[in-house]
């Protein structure tokens, strides 16, 4: 079996191209199916991507604060507080003051919410299986193999990267 180079694909930097870096190559990929999960959650559900993902979280883990949902989500305050308050006007989202702060707010599905969610993650599930479908069962074990490592290696440079913002202190 032949040796796999750990180097960039281009034996000469000079010669590297971002669209040859993995991470570029990755987040090209997520941006093509979530720009297809996008088109087709607007057409068939009248609901945008953010829509969805604060929809999905919320089904997952509700209630949640506005702040929990946005790091779950990766979106700051301002951006899931749009998303939310447009959820919350078509009757989505349930929007209740916590109980012990009147500064604290709880989210969760309303009934009709819940019923949309449904809908999208069956959506959302037919998508994923035709991803998937692609793939042989052995590409399939690999594929789930190696993202869990890339996730391991991007923990360890966000590591890295805030021990040494420490340092520079």
């Amino acid at each position: 079996m032949a040796q796999v180079s750990r180097r960039s694909p281009k034996s000469v930097e000079g010669d590297l191209s971002i669209r040859d870096l993995v991470s570029y190559r990755l987040a090209r990929t997520a941006s093509l199916m979530s720009r297809g999960a996008s088109l087709r959650y607007r057409r068939e559900f009248d609901v945008s991507l953010g829509e969805w993902r604060a929809l999905a979280l919320l089904a997952s883990g509700a209630p949640s604060s506005l702040m929990q949902l946005a790091h779950a989500a990766g979106l700051d305050k301002a951006q899931i507080s749009r998303v939310v308050s447009s959820l919350v006007a078509r009757g989505l989202v349930l929007r209740e003051l916590s109980s012990g702060s009147g500064r604290s707010v709880r989210l969760s599905l309303s009934g009709t919410g819940q019923a949309l969610y449904r809908s999208l993650i069956a959506a959302a599930a037919e998508r994923d299986r035709a991803f998937r479908s692609v793939l042989s069962d052995q590409e399939l074990v690999v594929f789930e193999a190696v993202l869990e490592k890339l996730v391991r290696q991007a923990r360890v440079f966000i590591e890295a990267e805030s021990v040494q913002g420490e340092d520079d202190v």
